[in-house]
């Protein structure tokens, strides 16, 4: 009932081969389907993947602030059905991932990586599930982990910045859908690498581009670069 799981319902009464088999809020009861698309809260992620992979149902994850437990689940699940998680499904946005990645492991640590996201005044994480997957494909592009190299937020007397730091930001405000740029920058020079969504529609239709996928594949973790063949 949020508002990517009626984006969703509404892309699925025009798409060709795919019907809605039900549809579910917290606690209401499952029906039968070949695919279930979660777009929900972290809260739930681990009970809706067990019970996805209890029912034989591939599972598509578009839930963002999933925590390491989550994770777990998600791998769990993904030895008995076909998982696919990714911060988000736009084609741009994954392209921008690809592109980051190639950036970051181009240019060395003298090139500092920042991260800026903007949403609308009703999301509740921070940073962005969109943001976090283009750190991950910054850490990536470096060889190092996110986790280690990862600042996500900047307040009082910080000190200078440290070589090879991945920094956040976000702003909420607004109606905002959701705008994200990477700047890669050094002393003489800098890169901006942006990504803006015009229409809630265009995470909908990707997740029904990782249904399509999910359902026909073998078991096992997949993200949106795997669905696209990036």
């Amino acid at each position: 009932a949020g508002r990517m799981g009626r984006a969703v319902q509404a892309q699925l009464t025009a798409a060709d081969g795919l019907s809605l088999a039900f549809t579910a809020d917290r606690g209401d009861t499952w029906g039968a389907a070949d695919v279930l698309i979660d777009f929900s809260a972290p809260g739930s992620t681990a009970a809706h993947a067990a019970r996805a992979a209890e029912a034989g149902a591939a599972l598509v994850v578009g839930t963002t602030g999933l925590t390491d437990a989550d994770h777990a689940a998600l791998d769990a699940a993904g030895q008995t059905i076909a998982v696919v998680q990714a911060g988000n499904f736009s084609l741009g946005v994954n392209l921008l991932a690809a592109l980051v990645e190639k950036a970051a492991a181009a240019l060395d640590t003298g090139w500092d990586i920042e991260i800026l996201e903007t949403h609308h005044r009703h999301k509740v994480d921070a940073p962005s599930g969109t943001a976090l997957l283009l750190g991950e494909a910054a850490a990536k592009g470096r060889g190092v982990a996110l986790d280690d190299a990862a600042v996500r937020a900047r307040d009082g007397i910080t000190g200078e910045r440290k070589a090879g730091e991945i920094g956040f930001a976000s702003l909420r405000a607004g109606g905002v859908i959701g705008e994200h740029s990477v700047m890669l920058a050094s002393t003489a020079e800098r890169l901006t690498l942006s990504h803006h969504a015009e229409d809630r529609s265009l995470f909908a239709n990707g997740a029904l581009v990782a249904a399509r996928f999910a359902a026909g594949a073998a078991p096992g973790r997949y993200d949106m670069r795997a669905v696209l063949g990036l």
